[in-house]
């Protein structure tokens, strides 16, 4: 499942210049040469040691999901902001794989550094940390030869997606492994449903339209003892510089339906609305509660995208693609297409979660490394441009937006103080806020 960079939806003209200006970046880090990549998993040993990065329930997944997809991978570090976090997924792991789980203490790392010991102790490394720490521990990995499982989105700014391009391109001259998290893309029922969209069945694709309706998600109310960072990050959902807002943190995986459709192709500009309305208490911080966003496309081509985290609001997650001789409709895993040449999927089945783990670790131990950092990138900034659209009110446009100084968060990690920003107000643009 290699990507066709020439039909990444990044090539376009922002992001040829980009890497052109971002090419002593590159060339920095490949003079470090085979020295990187001979520290990678060598492809004729039996066991891969892999690391886990963020400890929550997605990290305890995944960590799961890898240890089911191969036999001969061992657990060997974990890291995570918390001990508390690192210590209750280390003791679920331990129930589950017992002597295949194998963290000492010397092993275990807490805090904002905990990425590196845990990137330098391992083979492969699944990152899955809140989003806006993903291009800083993907560039650490890559430039340490390590192979990648990479939790979606990739980043919550234009700052951090432009970081991801460039590791990405080091990547692939360090033949290194970067599986996405956008697991959809290892689903067989819908890999082969795109497969048939992209051979014509439907004719030209002419619309899409996806929706990610569903109900609230976890809080944890704040504790007296806990600081500013502390609290945001236990919460980290709910604040845009964490998590990129809910659009990129959970819709993403429709909008990536979407990028997959169009041939993995970028969008133009994008306008939208969108809002809070349930979730107005300041615990649920600075993100809104739901979406609706409109995506031009080449030749006017159309996607219209949705999302909401309310509850207890009816629950859509589907997504329908539209040509000009049938319509590609994929609700769960129900799969099909309509129209005048119809088909259903009839294949074997499988765990997308852990079909993705799969690939990985069969592509290491082949040496035949694969790339998803195309479409992961397509895909989160095209969240991103959504996002955008919707908290400004504006048309925004992908190009500008790609080469923007967006950065969010704090340059520096402490536990102190770290005010909110207000709730962003759609109509004059970035600068009006809700207070």
């Amino acid at each position: 499942m290699m990507q066709d960079t020439k039909r990444d939806g990044l090539e376009s003209t922002s992001r040829r210049d980009f890497l052109k200006t971002g090419s002593a970046g590159v060339a920095a880090a490949l003079t470090l040469g085979p020295s990187v990549s001979a520290r990678a998993f060598a492809s004729g040993d039996d066991v891969i040691k892999i690391g886990l990065i963020g400890c929550g329930g997605r990290g305890s997944g995944a960590a799961s999901d890898a240890l089911e997809a191969d036999p001969g991978v061992r657990l060997v570090a974990m890291g995570d902001a918390f001990a508390d976090e690192l210590d209750k997924s280390l003791k679920g792991l331990q129930a589950s794989y017992k002597d295949r789980v194998q963290v000492d203490d010397a092993h275990k790392f807490v805090g904002f550094d905990a990425y590196k010991g845990v990137i330098d102790a391992c083979d492969v490394v699944l990152l899955t940390t809140p989003p806006h720490f993903r291009p800083e521990h993907l560039r650490y990995a890559i430039e340490k030869g390590k192979h990648v499982f990479c939790e979606k989105p990739v980043a919550v700014d234009s700052h951090g997606v432009r970081s991801v391009i460039e590791t990405c391109k080091i990547a692939e001259q360090q033949k290194l492994s970067v599986v996405s998290g956008l697991c959809w893309r290892y689903h067989p029922a819908v890999v082969a449903a795109f497969d048939e969209v992209q051979s014509g069945r439907i004719g030209d694709v002419v619309a899409a339209r996806c929706s990610y309706n569903t109900r609230g998600l976890w809080v944890k109310p704040r504790q007296e003892n806990w600081s500013d960072m502390e609290w945001q990050l236990r919460n980290w959902l709910y604040f845009t510089w964490l998590s990129g807002d809910h659009i990129a943190e959970q819709h993403v995986h429709s909008i990536d339906k979407i990028v997959w459709a169009m041939g993995d192709k970028n969008p133009i500009s994008a306008t939208g609305t969108g809002g809070r309305f349930l979730r107005t208490d300041p615990m649920y911080g600075n993100v809104y509660d739901h979406f609706a966003i409109e995506y031009v496309f080449e030749n006017e081509v159309t996607a219209f995208g949705r999302c909401r985290q309310q509850d207890p609001c009816a629950v859509d997650v589907s997504d329908t693609i539209y040509g000009t001789k049938g319509q590609l409709q994929v609700k769960s895993d129900r799969v099909r297409i309509i129209g005048e040449n119809p088909w259903r999927y009839d294949g074997e089945g499988g765990n997308m979660y852990r079909l993705e783990h799969v690939a990985l670790f069969k592509s290491v131990r082949a040496g035949q490394p694969i790339n998803n950092g195309g479409y992961m990138s397509t895909s989160t900034m095209m969240s991103i441009l959504g996002r955008e659209a919707a908290y400004s009110g504006q048309v925004v446009k992908w190009d500008e937006l790609l080469a923007s100084d967006m950065r969010l968060g704090p340059q520096e990690y402490d536990w102190t103080s770290l005010p909110v920003p207000p709730v962003r107000k759609p109509g004059d643009g970035a600068d009006r806020t809700i207070a």
